[in-house]
């Protein structure tokens, strides 16, 4: 089923997040991995800019998702700035502590971080930095392998196995914002984590 969503905010501190109130689905991971274009399957138009360019996103986008017939938005998604791409990456590294790191740390809405990775280049090792990070900060996440359309399945298992061993703590949902392979999944995840969290939400 197709979503409604629009853009509602874009913040490069802490002042400029939008007043907590629903749910957050927080977007994370390396430059390039197809953050906004997982953004855009789930609601099923170009929400999310997208491109070819790594390093792009510089702020946390927040867009307001509802479903169609609601008069409200349940859920907002936050597409936060990516890392892991030379001068761009040690940039926003720089970053963090001013509003992302707060943003992950401290955000009472916040119900579920996504990580994304690419399964097809080699485990890396801010990726686990990060999933390192989100685990010391209690919150709720799971890994997203992205892109798993340009493997052949025999290649998608062994790197799918390879995810599987790397984060055995957390469950990994294969996608691809090709075919649309995982959206359910995904979206299934969503709301687990929706129902399960303490905001109030008619999702």
């Amino acid at each position: 089923m197709k979503v409604l969503a629009r853009f509602l905010a874009s913040a490069t501190d802490v002042a400029h997040f939008p007043a907590p109130g629903l749910p957050e689905i927080a977007f994370l991971g390396r430059s390039n991995v197809g953050k906004s274009s997982v953004i855009n399957s789930l609601v099923g138009t170009k929400l999310a800019r997208t491109s070819s360019t790594p390093g792009r996103t510089r702020s946390i986008n927040f867009f307001e998702v509802r479903w169609p017939g609601k008069p409200r938005p349940e859920v907002i998604f936050a597409d936060l700035p990516g890392y892991g791409y030379a001068k761009i990456s040690r940039e926003i590294s720089q970053e963090w502590p001013g509003f992302i790191e707060p943003y992950i740390r401290q955000r009472p809405t916040l119900a579920l971080c996504l990580a994304l990775v690419d399964v097809n280049v080699p485990q890396q090792e801010s990726d686990l930095q990060l999933l390192k990070f989100l685990n010391d900060s209690g919150r709720d996440f799971a890994v997203i392998a992205t892109k798993t359309d340009r493997l052949s399945n025999h290649q998608l298992r062994m790197a799918l196995n390879g995810l599987a061993r790397a984060y055995s703590e957390t469950p990994v949902i294969s996608f691809s914002a090709k075919t649309g392979s995982g959206r359910d999944e995904v979206w299934s995840r969503i709301r687990r984590s929706i129902a399960e969290s303490s905001v109030v939400s008619n999702f």
